[in-house]
C-alpha cells in the first residue's frame, strides 16, 4: 500500500492518509477483506506519530470502510465504490464552487477562471 503524505499541504496528515486509502479502495486496489498494515508499521513507514495513523484508521471505520478487529487488525469492508466514486464527486465540486466564487469576488471574469483551471490541470 503506498501512501505519500505531503507536508505542505495545508490538509492534515490523517485526512490524507483517509483519503489516499478511499482512492485505494475505489480503484480496487485495495478490496473487501484486505488488512492495512498495523498502525505501528504505518507510522513507522510514514515517519509520522501512531496517533495520526490511529486518527486516519478511526476516521475511516466510522464512516464505514474499515472494520478493526482488536488483536488482529484494521480490515476493508465491502464497500459500493460507486457511491464512494459519487460523494468524491460531490465534494470535489463544492470546493470548485468555492473556488469560483472567491475568484468572482475578487472580480476575476469567468473566462480567466477557466485559463486559470486548464493551466492548473496541465501542470
Amino acid at each position: 500500500m503506498k501512501i505519500i503524505i505531503n507536508t505542505s499541504l495545508m490538509v492534515p496528515i490523517y485526512e490524507q492518509i483517509v483519503d489516499q486509502i478511499k482512492v485505494l479502495i475505489r480503484k480496487g486496489e485495495l478490496k473487501e477483506n484486505d488488512n492495512l498494515p498495523s498502525v505501528r508499521t504505518l507510522s513507522k513507514e510514514l515517519k509520522i506519530s501512531a496517533l495520526t495513523v490511529k486518527k486516519a484508521y478511526d476516521t475511516l471505520e466510522s464512516e464505514g470502510f474499515t472494520v478493526t478487529i482488536h488483536g488482529k487488525g484494521t480490515y476493508v469492508t465491502a464497500t459500493n465504490t460507486a457511491l464512494l466514486l459519487e460523494e468524491q464527486k460531490k465534494e470535489l465540486e463544492a470546493d470548485l464552487e468555492q473556488a469560483i466564487q472567491k475568484g468572482r469576488r475578487y472580480g476575476i471574469s469567468d473566462a480567466e477562471i477557466k485559463s486559470l483551471f486548464e493551466l492548473i490541470l496541465e501542470g
